[in-house]
C-alpha cells in the first residue's frame, strides 16, 4: 500500500499534461491510497466446479454480487474449502496458477484460467495481522476451484489482484472463527474477503442430476443455519455437531464449513448479515451464500 508521503511525492512529479504517468498509472495510485469506509464480506455457497461454465440462477447472481460491490476492492482474498494444510499459510505468489484440483470432469472446464495478479506484499501483510498463529508464506499454490468458479462471475475481467489463506484442517471451528476476526483490518483497506466452501457438503449422498430433489435433512440443517445466523446464535454454530442428525449428514467433514465459520467471524457486532442466495444442488449441496455490511 502506498502511504501519504509517497503519494503527494508522487502527485508532485507530475507535470501539467501528464508527461511522466499515464492516467491509468495515476487511478491505480489513487485507488492504492484511498481507504474505505468499510468493504463488505462475503460467504459463497460454491457447489460443483461446473458452475464455473454455466449460465444459471446461481452464476447469475453471483455476477450481480460483484456487482453491487459499491466501490472495487484493492484486493481479494478468498478462504477456500480447497486449500487445507497443517498450521495457517497465505499465498504470496505474484502470478497465482490456475488450479485445477478436480478429476472426471469435461475438458472444457480443464481449459478455464483465472489469470489474475497475486497480491504479495498484502498476502505479508495479512501474515503479519495474524498473531494468534504463526503464517508460512507459501508461493506454490494458486487458485482452486473454490477461488476461480466464483471470482470467474463475480471479476470475469480478473483483474484485481487475489490472494488465499489456507484452512488449517486440524483446529476447531472456534480457532477459525477468532482468526477470522483477526482479518477485519483488511476490510478497512479496501480487500474483499470471501470464504468459499458450503453449509451442507455430503458428497457420498449426492446427484448427478442437476435437478435433483433436496434431501429432507439438507433443507432441515439449511434452515436451522439460517435462523441461528439471523438470532447471532454463532456458538450453536460452532459447535454444530450439537444440531442433531441432519448436521450430521450436511457436514460429514468440516473442510466445506470451515469458510462459514470465517464469514461469521468476519462481521461487526451490529453489522447486518444479509442472506444473498439459498438453493439446494444435487440433492445434497447447500448454496446458501451471505454478505456481511455494504
Amino acid at each position: 500500500m502506498m502511504n501519504r508521503k509517497d503519494f503527494l511525492a508522487a502527485m508532485a512529479i507530475l507535470p501539467v499534461g501528464g508527461l511522466y504517468m499515464q492516467l491509468q498509472e495515476l487511478g491505480k495510485i489513487t485507488r492504492d491510497y484511498q481507504r474505505t469506509t468499510l468493504m463488505p464480506a462475503m460467504f459463497i455457497g460454491h457447489g460443483s466446479p461446473m458452475n464455473a461454465l454455466y449460465d444459471n440462477a446461481f452464476t447469475r447472481r453471483l455476477k450481480e454480487m460483484g456487482e453491487s460491490v459499491k466501490q472495487l476492492p484493492n484486493a481479494i482474498l478468498v478462504v477456500s474449502a480447497h486449500w487445507l494444510t497443517r498450521g495457517t499459510h497465505v499465498l504470496t505468489s505474484a502470478r497465482p496458477a490456475t488450479i485445477h484440483d478436480f478429476g472426471g470432469f469435461p475438458q472444457a472446464l480443464h481449459e478455464v484460467q483465472y489469470p489474475a495478479p497475486g497480491a504479495p506484499e498484502l498476502a505479508r501483510e495479512t501474515a503479519k495481522l495474524i498473531k494468534s498463529t504463526q503464517v508460512v508464506e507459501d508461493d506454490q499454490w494458486g487458485l482452486d476451484h473454490g477461488t476461480w468458479t466464483v471470482l470467474k462471475h463475480m471479476y470475469p475481467e480478473a483483474n484485481i489482484p487475489v490472494f488465499q489463506l489456507s484452512i488449517d484442517y486440524y483446529k476447531p471451528p472456534a480457532y477459525h472463527y477468532q482468526l477470522a476476526q483477526e482479518l477485519k483490518e483488511l476490510r478497512k483497506r479496501g480487500v474483499l474477503i470471501v470464504g468459499s466452501g458450503n453449509i451442507v457438503h455430503n458428497l457420498r449422498k449426492i446427484s448427478f442430476n442437476d435437478n435433483a430433489a433436496p434431501f429432507d435433512w439438507a433443507l432441515e440443517f439449511d434452515a436451522t443455519v439460517k435462523n441461528k445466523v439471523e438470532q447471532r446464535a454463532f456458538d450453536d454454530l460452532l459447535h454444530y455437531e450439537r444440531l442433531g442428525e441432519a448436521a450430521k449428514l450436511s457436514i460429514p467433514t468440516p473442510d466445506h464449513y470451515f469458510p462459514f465459520i470465517y464469514g461469521l467471524g468476519l462481521a461487526g457486532v451490529d453489522e447486518e448479515i444479509r442472506f444473498t442466495y439459498e438453493e439446494i444442488q444435487n440433492g445434497s449441496i447447500s448454496m446458501r451464500c451471505f454478505q456481511v455490511g455494504e
